[in-house]
């Protein structure tokens, strides 16, 4: 598996991307400072991060500072939503309370193979969001 790959398919790159996508709907533009605050990490770590995710090419930042998705970033972010929401309808539906459904489906997200989502998705009939 390339870095490039590992970076894509990590937990840790999932929260970021998705949290880059969030706030960049929320606000309109990110800059390091909006992630760092928003995933409570130092500034350096952010600045680190965003370094890496330019490099492997699932970030553009301006010369402003901003920040925005490229088309794979995009797909990345996109698909660890999409997931969040089907996990957190399905958890719902099966009788827990919406919060607690939330923060799980927040970990089920990341680690949760397509083969078992897509399974998921057909019994509870559920589309993607």
């Amino acid at each position: 598996m390339s870095k490039r790959d590992y970076l894509a398919d990590s937990e840790a790159a999932e929260m970021y991307l998705e949290t880059i996508y969030k706030l960049r709907t929320e606000k309109g533009v990110v800059r390091s400072i909006d992630i760092s605050r928003e995933m409570n990490y130092s500034k350096p770590t952010i600045s680190e991060q965003m370094k890496k995710f330019r490099m492997y090419g699932f970030i553009e930042v301006d010369d402003d500072g901003y920040i925005s998705l490229t088309s794979k970033g995009e797909e990345i972010a996109s698909r660890t939503i999409n997931r969040h929401y089907v996990l957190t309808d399905i958890l719902v539906r099966i009788g827990m309370d919406k919060e607690q459904a939330e923060k799980d489906a927040c970990r089920m997200e990341h680690y949760i193979s397509e083969e078992c989502f897509d399974c998921f998705k057909r019994y509870f009939n559920i589309d993607d969001v």
